[in-house]
């Protein structure tokens, strides 16, 4: 995640003119410096503060960011700004939370890529102007913790939103014939995966270890994220403790690591499980409503390289009963395939994007764009040698079910599609209208130089 350096500075503007608002209430200040400090305040939404300086420094980011400005206003700017800030109010209003651990998490991965562009800590405290690191560390904190909140509360409105198959075709019907949506080329793949053997040995080790460090943490009072951040080979939390927070409506993990996760009491430590990925403990740090906050240690089992050639040899066999007719590639994924997320359908991969089983050539993972790209419908490839995040190797060999090319929607065929257009249609009128409602509730003040603007919500009042 980038961050925006301009946006830092106006954190340090707002509480100079929380300052000054203060000094005004013990008459330390003239009305003539009031006026004079007002002017720079292009609007206040509820308890947040927009200056001038902020809709500049948001000019000089898009064009930093190559994006053109032409057509853009100061009106349209101050708009969208305003309605960050009232996002970021009212989730505070509704107690919604944001776990500190993640927003540091976000700084030391910020910190950590500024480090790595401009080549060292000095160099980023020089290009942004900051004192010290703390400091800077301190503004980026305050930064990304209003954007969560802002994302928290857009969450909340849309999280009930659903469409029905009548509304559906409603919404597929009031598209002019002359505006419907253009699919571009789409494959269906399916896959059957051979994992190696783990030996029984290699399995109790990791179940061991993995005790050894639920014991070290209830018994000894040692630190989970600490062991985390020594042992866990899941790259995507291991340097941050372990640290996820999982929601029930929305899932991101596999189905074993959510049902471990949400059956758990605060501050309990699994016993080791098994996924696909490996072998875990988790404990619950927070629950919050939908959400919760977890941590987890990952160990992936050794394989042997002779256990390895033996899934490969394996998979070469099934490859050719297939080719030969023996046996069609869906029944041979139900029979031998291992990954449990397509063995039941045929082996065929579901879009984690769009939850359908269609992959648009042109927003596919260039990994996976890679082993399909010269496979003609209904051919097969030989036995692909993967690794996965967490270090374990599989063999697997792919197969392009169905090649869709590019057509105008239809809406028996790309169904799936439509529906997630619908329901992005309904959930944007559920935002304005939480946008009208909370408009009409909040205190909101735009400078009258602002006024005269066409905004696209009544943020004035009128």
């Amino acid at each position: 995640m980038q961050y925006k350096p301009t946006n830092l500075k106006s954190f340090l503007n707002f509480f100079n003119l929380i300052f000054i608002l203060l000094c005004l209430n013990q008459n330390l200040f003239s009305q003539k410096a009031f006026r004079f400090k007002l002017d720079g305040v292009a609007s206040v939404i509820g308890d947040y503060v927009i200056l001038d300086s902020d809709i500049d420094k948001t000019f000089s980011e898009m064009e930093s960011q190559g994006i053109s400005t032409k057509n853009v206003s100061r009106c349209e700017l101050l708009g969208k700004l305003m309605e960050d800030k009232l996002y970021a109010h009212h989730a505070i209003q509704d107690s919604l939370e944001v776990s500190d651990t993640e927003i540091y998490s976000y700084v030391d991965q910020s910190i950590e890529y500024f480090t790595e562009q401009l080549g060292s800590l000095e160099k980023v405290l020089e290009f942004y102007n900051k004192k010290d690191e703390l400091s800077f560390r301190e503004e980026l904190y305050q930064l990304n913790k209003i954007q969560k909140l802002s994302q928290l509360m857009q969450s909340k409105i849309v999280d009930d939103v659903e469409v029905t198959p009548e509304e559906v075709k409603l919404f597929f019907e009031s598209i002019p014939l002359t505006d419907l949506p253009i699919f571009g080329t789409e494959l269906e793949i399916s896959q059957i995966v051979i994992e190696p053997t783990v030996s029984e040995d290699e399995k109790k080790r990791v179940i061991n270890l993995l005790n050894s460090f639920k014991n070290d943490v209830e018994e000894k009072g040692l630190s989970f994220a600490s062991k985390a951040i020594l042992y866990s080979q899941d790259p995507g939390s291991r340097a941050n403790g372990g640290k996820y927070t999982l929601h029930r409506k929305r899932p991101r993990m596999v189905k074993e690591f959510r049902d471990v996760a949400f059956s758990l009491e605060e501050g309990e430590i699994s016993a080791p499980f098994k996924t696909d990925f490996g072998w875990h403990i988790l404990t619950v740090e927070k629950i919050r409503g939908q959400q919760v906050d977890i941590r987890h240690i990952l160990i992936t089992p050794n394989v042997s390289e002779s256990k390895l050639m033996e899934s490969k040899k394996l998979l070469d066999t099934i490859r050719k009963r297939i080719v030969d007719n023996e046996i069609e590639f869906k029944d041979a994924a139900f029979n031998f395939s291992y990954d449990k997320e397509t063995r039941n359908n045929g082996g065929k991969l579901v879009n984690p994007v769009t939850g359908d089983t269609r992959f648009e050539l042109t927003k596919m993972d260039p990994k996976l764009y890679n082993q399909v790209k010269n496979l003609d419908e209904g051919k097969i490839s030989l036995p692909l040698l993967e690794t996965d995040r967490s270090g374990l190797k599989k063999y697997k060999i792919i197969m392009v079910s169905k090649r869709f090319e590019e057509h105008v929607a239809n809406f028996s065929s790309d169904f799936t599609k439509i529906k997630d257009l619908a329901l992005k249609d309904k959930q944007l009128k559920a935002i304005k209208k939480w946008l009208k409602l909370k408009i009409d509730e909040t205190f909101v003040n735009v400078n009258k130089s602002f006024r005269s603007c066409n905004f696209s919500n009544n943020w004035t009042k009128q």
